[in-house]
């Protein structure tokens, strides 16, 4: 059964609904087509555009932004004196632009992939202009970074403002890697910067980046379940939300501790790590959440072949392999088998039904 236009404007007639509850579910059904239609039953909803005419849309923002830069930097060019505030004015500029651009291809046209390109261009643009007008570039040259903060708290500040009026889920993994970044440089003004990107996830460097990557996952983690258990059956942009969070938080959580045993020379820890991720993977299928798996073992893997050498990460590798093919061919019969083992009781009530 499916109720069409004509049936909303009955109930308006009748009085059931009300214009504005009627407009509120014609976008509730917009928002469930493209990616979500016609999925198979327990699939993940995932889309990054409805049509190639977003992706004409995503080439000429693409082209405007280019554009905008070299005119931008022509005019500071031929000004340096004034340098830091055509900068400033520039970013001001700029956020008005793109704001404008987002009331019209989000909030009115409910673009998906211009709305991930807006985000991301927004989020540049205030960076750029925060760091250029609060920065100290001597400072950061001598890798003192504590001038480099403020300015990223503002541009998560920025960020936030974004999402409260465009609820771009997109926006949510850039705030959450906003967070990751400012903490890191909080961190690193204390202690030192990091010598190099293992020691952000290795328990053993010096600074405590690794503990608080892991902190920040975890939190992350938190948030995404927060979006995911009010919208068990993904129907609205919480998912998506959520979806992003999944991918910036299973990095963070499960690179601290493949990372840190990768690098202990523990006897056995390969076998460790693969039932950490066995653990990891229960907690995905209970969630039902292939993207929380997939972005924890596809960063494993990236950061353990640039890292590592010996037979024993490739074995590694071929075996996380042969691990994500057959937990997909057999996600949702896996799936029911450990929600009827596991006693969820009450939490059930948060989580996807399964099939």
């Amino acid at each position: 059964m499916t109720i069409e236009p004509a049936d909303l404007k009955a109930s308006i007639g009748a009085g059931i609904l009300t214009e504005a509850q009627a407009a509120s579910l014609t976008a509730l059904s917009h928002s469930r087509q493209g990616a979500r239609e016609g999925l198979a039953p327990g699939d993940e909803p995932f889309e990054l555009f409805r049509g190639f005419n977003e992706i004409f849309i995503m080439v000429g923002l693409g082209i405007l932004a280019t554009g905008w830069v070299g005119l931008m930097s022509a005019m500071v060019l031929g000004a340096l004196e004034r340098f830091q505030t055509l900068i400033a004015a520039q970013a001001v500029a700029g956020a008005v632009l793109l704001w404008l651009l987002s009331e019209y291809f989000v909030r009115r046209r409910r673009m998906v992939g211009p709305a991930i390109l807006l985000s991301i261009m927004f989020a540049s643009n205030a960076a750029i202009g925060l760091t250029q007008w609060f920065a100290q570039v001597f400072m950061v040259a001598q890798e003192d970074f504590s001038s480099l903060v403020l300015p990223g708290v503002l541009t998560i500040a920025a960020i936030v403002l974004f999402w409260f009026r465009f609820r771009v889920p997109f926006a949510m993994a850039l705030i959450a890697l906003g967070l990751f970044a400012v903490s890191l440089l909080a961190a690193a003004t204390r202690s030192g910067t990091p010598e190099s990107l293992t020691d952000v996830f290795v328990f053993s460097a010096a600074g405590g980046f690794a503990w608080i990557t892991l902190a920040l996952g975890l939190a992350v983690f938190a948030m995404a379940m927060a979006f995911d258990g009010s919208d068990p059956y993904r129907v609205t942009r919480r998912s998506a939300q959520g979806f992003w969070l999944h991918v910036v938080a299973a990095p963070a959580i499960v690179n601290t501790v493949a990372l840190s045993l990768l690098s202990s020379g523990i006897v056995g820890a390969n076998g460790i790590l693969l039932a950490f991720l066995t653990l990891i993977a229960v907690v995905a299928v209970v969630i039902d959440r292939r993207s929380f798996l997939m972005a924890a073992i596809g960063y494993v893997v990236a950061l353990a072949t640039t890292t590592f050498d010996g037979d024993g990460i490739a074995w590694l590798i071929l075996g996380l392999g042969v691990f994500m093919l057959l937990l997909g061919s057999l996600w949702e019969k896996i799936r029911a088998i450990v929600l009827r083992s596991l006693p969820l009781a009450g939490l059930r009530r948060f989580l996807p039904p399964s099939v």
